[in-house]
């Protein structure tokens, strides 16, 4: 609701825009705001405090750095907080109450991992020459016979990977902070889809990137987009995940990927293409890292295959960004660790891997098709293949109220505002990620409850001003 909060800026030190922010902090804290409270326009709180409309806009976007409020185009600033009930953070939340039901992140289906694993521990333990390896320091780009493995498993998926161009790391959002250090320095410039992947966002946060929103159609970013961008700015790298958009579940189809490709290259844009949702070949277009190898950084990791656990995930690099990536790497963590990857190729050898991805699979296409049968009717997007769904909700409601709403139903998903890059307009849509719950059964009364909720509608409380 719409709130009249005029902050007493006096009882804080530091620059005015410093003190906005922190009058926030301490307003949500003492319950002065509340979750969904739109603040004062820029305007009016700069008429109030006695400053000027740049301070304001300042001390904003520091409580929006901070996590403490979220600006919606054409709509204001509002109050959010971690502890919100619809669990909009993107952190692993407490397991869900009983009777509840966890569509809020992407995890891998729970489905027979832990004997598979204790068989390749076994393995490992009766194997003291590979122990004896897992325990020592190696160089940076991590054993050979791992990525050597690792490569020959990712081309089984129609990937065209490379062990001598392959860095092992601790999974693809490492990958993904790895790349960006290599061909971006703090305060240059980096894009994607305005709607993405949260680790995107906060891995270009985290290394001082200026991270520019592009436009995207039902095909994924929009060539004349990032066209526009790299003649208006020195993009160094654009971020594609091609073959399911998070969350928008768009596909880039082929005849694009190779718009997108051309205009990086006549840019000398560097294109890290994320491909951490395997996805089989017969499935999708012919990956970016096939079409244009001395371009594409391919990241990819086994955690939605295997187990997020193991952090095992894989760079591929072109030489001109390969020595980056791998110095980046070695001052981060001199090396990830053998011992996991030897855990992960000792699965994929013995076939358990392929067994578990086929069956993961099989159940993906029983929810997705539960989702057709429950949705029936209503817009959504998503793939066969794909652990998410994005719902497009209907007049009149706004996603934070329909996610609130869902929350006291016992389900958790997310609004599209975590995925929002900057300020890049934010739809009224939710997500739903239906791979985590154990249980198919517990999908289908998920799907029913968030049914329920959208046709009952909101409420009918109205704002006070």
């Amino acid at each position: 609701m719409d709130t009249i909060w005029v902050p007493d800026l006096s009882v804080h030190a530091g620059p005015r825009y410093r003190a906005i922010a922190e009058a926030v902090a301490r307003a949500v804290a003492a319950g002065e705001l509340a979750v969904g409270d739109r603040l004062p326009t820029h305007r009016a709180l700069a008429d109030a405090l006695g400053v000027t409309v740049g301070t304001v806009t300042r001390g904003y976007a520091e409580a929006e750095r901070r996590g403490l409020v979220s600006a919606r185009v054409g709509s204001g600033t509002y109050v959010r907080s971690p502890q919100d009930g619809s669990g909009q953070g993107f952190s692993v939340a407490p397991a869900a109450e009983d009777g509840d039901i966890d569509f809020g992140l992407a995890f891998p289906v729970p489905m027979g991992r832990t004997p598979a694993l204790a068989d390749a521990l076994r393995d490992l333990a009766g194997d003291d020459a590979a122990l004896a390896e897992c325990l020592g320091y190696h160089p940076e780009a991590g054993l050979p016979r791992h990525r050597t493995e690792l490569a020959r498993w990712l081309r089984g998926w129609g990937y065209g990977i490379d062990a001598g161009h392959s860095l092992i790391c601790l999974g693809a959002l490492h990958g993904l902070n790895m790349a960006l250090q290599a061909v971006a320095r703090p305060g240059e410039t980096v894009a994607s889809a305005g709607l993405v992947y949260p680790g995107m966002i906060a891995a270009a946060r985290g290394l001082g990137l200026r991270h520019l929103p592009l436009a995207s159609d039902g095909e994924g970013v929009q060539p004349g987009a990032l066209e526009a961008a790299c003649r208006q700015h020195a993009v160094r790298a654009v971020y594609l995940t091609p073959d399911q958009n998070n969350p928008t579940a768009e596909v880039i189809p082929g005849h694009r990927r190779d718009e997108l490709l051309a205009v990086a290259g006549r840019h000398d844009v560097a294109v890290i293409e994320d491909a951490v949702h395997l996805v089989a070949a017969a499935e999708r277009p012919s990956a970016l890292v096939d079409r244009a190898p001395e371009r594409v950084i391919h990241i990819t990791g086994v955690s939605k295959v295997l187990a997020g656990g193991l952090r095992v995930g894989l760079v591929q690099a072109p030489p001109r960004w390969f020595d980056d990536v791998a110095q980046a790497l070695r001052g981060n963590c001199w090396m990830a660790p053998p011992l996991n990857a030897e855990a992960a190729c000792r699965w994929i050898d013995s076939g358990a891997a392929d067994e578990l991805a086929r069956r993961q699979r099989e159940e993906i296409a029983a929810r997705q098709a539960l989702v057709a049968e429950h949705f029936q009717g209503l817009a959504f997007a998503a793939q066969p293949y794909g652990f998410n769904v994005w719902l497009h909700l209907p007049e009149p409601w706004r996603a934070d109220e329909f996610a609130r709403a869902c929350a006291a139903e016992g389900v958790r998903l997310k609004t599209g505002e975590p995925f929002a890059v900057g300020r890049h307009p934010v739809p009224q849509a939710v997500r739903l990620a239906i791979s985590a719950p154990a249980a198919r059964e517990r999908v289908a009364e998920g799907l029913a409850r968030v049914r329920r909720v959208l046709e009952r509608g909101p409420g009918r409380g109205g704002a006070t001003l």
